[in-house]
């Protein structure tokens, strides 16, 4: 039986007197690609900012393992093993490739070799950013900041990547690279959280899914159940 890596339950979180989440419920198991897929507006990136920790939630429970992180630091929810790679990418831009990358480690020691041995996986994995290591973050193509967003979330060593919205912007061909990258960062034994406005993408990169829709979990399963829903199929895939 897997272990549940995240556990979500009942969780409510919003902006102000803005209540946007009602009574979520989630889990991701060790091992697993899950997404999250809905319109736009219904609450997939708030609930990743509560989750990370920019967001205080109004109640529920974030358990990563035995470990409770509602209403943690996001410093806290680093260390507990989750890194957000956020929509927009949010790059420091007049940095280069290499010291963004160096930012997702920040919490390990400078010393420690392996942050090393983990950027040149990093570099092997996105060669483009190897070939464009010393270039300024703002000089990268949209997939190619995007290649640096995720590489800068692995090189925290995370338990789970929680990804916002992984093609926006992009060609379809660098979205493809990109899914077959997150598949190898999942078989090096890092789940994934994916929300992603391509719900066919989402569905055929994770192993299960999601969908909200007005702040709540509308339907949930394995990403062929969800792939075959006429519900689904009508709202998101135009079918």
């Amino acid at each position: 039986m897997s272990e549940t890596l995240l556990s979500i339950t009942g969780l409510e979180s919003g902006y102000g007197d803005i209540q946007v989440l009602w009574g979520v419920d989630l889990e991701v198991q060790a091992g697993e690609i899950v997404c999250l897929v809905g319109s736009n507006g219904v609450g997939k990136t708030t609930l990743l900012k509560t989750i990370s920790g920019l967001l205080r939630p109004k109640a529920g429970s974030i358990r990563m393992g035995e470990q409770e992180l509602a209403g943690a630091t996001p410093e806290a929810v680093l260390r507990a093993g989750i890194a957000h790679v956020p929509e927009g990418r949010r790059l420091f831009r007049t940095m280069s490739v290499r010291d963004n990358l160096l930012m997702g480690a920040y919490l390990r020691s400078p010393s420690d070799r392996a942050v090393a041995e983990d950027l040149d996986k990093v570099m092997r994995m996105f060669p483009r950013l190897a070939e464009r290591a010393n270039q300024d973050a703002a000089t990268l193509s949209g997939g190619e900041q995007q290649m640096c967003a995720i590489g800068r979330g692995i090189m925290g060593r995370p338990k789970l990547l929680m990804i916002d919205e992984l093609s926006l912007g992009l060609a379809p061909k660098a979205v493809e690279q990109l899914s077959e990258s997150l598949k190898e960062i999942n078989r090096f034994g890092i789940s994934i959280l994916l929300v992603e406005q391509d719900v066919m993408t989402a569905l055929e990169l994770s192993h299960r899914g999601y969908v909200m829709d007005r702040g709540r979990v509308s339907m949930s399963g394995t990403s062929a159940v969800l792939a075959a829903a006429p519900e689904v199929r009508e709202a998101y895939m135009g079918m």
